[in-house]
């Protein structure tokens, strides 16, 4: 089992920016793709970005690219994602997640672990 805890989400204004942190336990970090979803009320959770276990490839969702950064240290157990430019529409609960592949996972369902969430609101 894996566990996944998130941090850094928050209330910030249009054009601001947060960071987000997911601390992992209980499994080895480095051998597990991560990625980062989103879901808002009313919405399917979608896959934000998400990063091979080497951080060494990443993908990012068209409505982030350019915005958003996603990261890793394995030394720490930790995946991060840097959001530039909010919007109102990026307001919704980011959760992070990891998969027993090591590739960059942009199948929602290749995920195995995931975390509670953190909630991110962005005002106009």
């Amino acid at each position: 089992q894996m566990y996944l805890v998130e941090s850094g989400g928050g209330l910030v204004q249009a054009g601001g920016s947060l960071r987000l942190s997911c601390q992992a336990s209980g499994r080895t970090f480095s051998n597990y793709g991560m990625g980062w979803f989103r879901q808002a009320p009313g919405k399917e959770r979608e896959l934000v970005a998400a990063i091979d276990s080497y951080a060494d490839k990443t993908y990012y969702a068209q409505s982030v690219k350019g915005r958003f950064t996603i990261s890793r240290d394995n030394a720490k157990s930790s995946v991060y994602l840097e959001m530039n430019s909010l919007k109102p529409e990026d307001t919704a609960v980011y959760y992070c997640a990891a998969s027993e592949y090591t590739m960059v996972v942009t199948t929602t369902s290749w995920y195995n672990y995931w975390g509670q969430g953190t909630q991110v609101t962005v005002s106009s």
